[in-house]
């Protein structure tokens, strides 16, 4: 039996191969696209490994993919395939409702049409996962309770309101269909080969390059961080243990402000991988003008997944940051190979 994910080079996705083949010995399928965010030295330690067959192509077209179904008997649908950042959608919607909400629509449908061919066995063992975001709930005041799984969906900017849609359409397709489906609303995700304009590997590398370490406002926009691996290790629980038809919110248990984060950051800094003439890398932080429509606040409960399956979250956001900082730091190959592209993509 195999599984069958999207969106595997980029962050989350790759981040969920390197844990997958780790523990277990069942294939992945592995579909991704390439656009400016995946990239296949994500996944270049299982080049030739016969638990990990790649796909390079779009979620969009099914003539590519859906085939592989069939050949491989697979046995659940992962879908990490996203648009993610929300100033390209303020930018450029388009590609994030081309994606996120067409393309989560026709893996529904190639996803419907091989489980309604399956025996009764496999049908019930089977599982479409969608794996989504805290940012369709909207934003919240500081007095506010945490998102639950009963939160009310009121998205704020084209990214959140196509990670909406498509998680809409999974549910959609569950309680007309009957497709067992299961959906995740994670916090925000830091960790290894995420991608450098995200807040976190932007800081740490501009800091290292001395550029300056923008802040959007007054910084104090708060966020609940989650270390990416511990994201993959509630998402293999969910596969294995998730009731189906189930929404599950999946968080890190770390409040924490950006300002608060980028200080954090360059303390590390200011430790292993110090200045020169002894200045400190908060020198270097710079506020500029607040995105438009930027959330507030964001926090997760996952009581529900707590309880339900024993998950929680292993690192703390001080452990995990250090690992992430120390990363960053020793993979500055894979970060310069990054912004040689994005340098050539702006000649």
């Amino acid at each position: 039996m195999t599984i069958f994910i999207t969106g595997g080079a980029g962050f989350i996705g790759s981040n969920f191969v390197h844990t997958w083949l780790s523990n277990n010995k069942e294939e992945i399928v592995n579909l991704d696209a390439l656009t400016y965010a995946g990239n296949l030295e994500n996944i270049s330690k299982f080049d030739g490994n016969n638990y990990h067959t790649f796909i390079h192509g779009d979620i969009t077209n099914t003539n590519l993919y859906e085939k592989y179904f069939y050949e491989k008997q697979i046995r659940a649908i992962i879908n990490f395939a996203a648009e993610s950042h929300v100033d390209r959608s303020i930018d450029g919607p388009e590609s994030f409702i081309e994606t996120n909400i067409f393309g989560t629509y026709k893996l529904l449908e190639a996803a419907k049409k091989y489980w309604l061919n399956l025996d009764n066995n496999s049908k019930k063992d089977f599982k479409f996962m969608h794996i989504s975001t805290d940012e369709v709930y909207g934003s919240l005041k500081l007095d506010e309770k945490p998102f639950t799984e009963e939160s009310r969906y009121k998205p704020n900017s084209p990214y959140s309101a196509s990670k909406a849609s498509s998680d809409h359409l999974v549910r959609a397709y569950n309680i007309t269909y009957g497709l067992p489906t299961i959906i995740s609303n994670c916090s925000n995700n830091y960790g290894p080969y995420q991608y450098p304009e995200k807040l976190i590997p932007l800081i740490i590398n501009n800091a290292i390059r001395e550029m300056p370490l923008p802040i959007y406002g007054d910084g104090k926009q708060i966020r609940d961080w989650l270390y990416v691996e511990d994201h993959c290790n509630a998402i293999i629980e969910l596969l294995s243990n998730g009731k189906s038809s189930e929404v599950f919110n999946i968080g890190g248990n770390n409040e924490i402000t950006n300002i608060q984060i980028v200080n954090i950051i360059c303390k590390i800094l200011d430790e292993i991988h110090p200045r020169k003439e002894g200045k400190n890398y908060s020198e270097l932080i710079t506020h500029v003008s607040d995105r438009p429509g930027h959330d507030r606040r964001y926090a997760i409960n996952f009581a529900k997944i707590r309880s339900e399956l024993n998950w929680s979250p292993s690192e703390t956001f001080d452990t995990g940051i250090y690992k992430t900082v120390v990363w960053n730091l020793n993979n500055q190959e894979w970060i310069n190979n990054i912004y040689t592209k994005i340098n050539r993509g702006n000649s």
